[in-house]
């Protein structure tokens, strides 16, 4: 299991200290020591659909020039921006085989990595 996230990000502190407390094995990458490629942007659009990652909700969107929100018209787009500013990623990301999950919902970790 890959964990996707950054350090001092209290939703990816909760979800690293679930994982723990119920003794799951992962690898965690920092976004903001490691960044995070093209081309795995792009296998989460096709897996998900960038709409499910992209973090409206967080002060890095809030912030953006007005300009630059209207100019998000495709995923490209979209991916681009991701790239350059991996904290409108919603954290933490979730690779399990199959399993791509955003968030923490500590009902669906507990279905999904028990």
């Amino acid at each position: 299991m890959k964990v996707y996230g950054i350090t001092n990000c209290n939703t990816v502190k909760k979800a690293l200290d679930w994982l723990k407390a119920n003794n799951v094995a992962y690898e965690f990458h920092d976004f903001k020591k490691l960044g995070v490629s093209a081309e795995k942007l792009n296998e989460w659009d096709e897996k998900a659909g960038y709409e499910k990652f992209l973090n409206k909700q967080g002060l890095t969107w809030k912030q953006l020039d007005p300009a630059v929100k209207e100019s998000i018209k495709t995923n490209k787009d979209a991916l681009q921006l991701l790239q350059q500013k991996t904290s409108m990623i919603k954290r933490p990301v979730i690779e399990n085989g199959d399993l791509l999950f955003f968030g923490f919902d500590e009902a669906v970790y507990n279905k999904a990595f028990k």
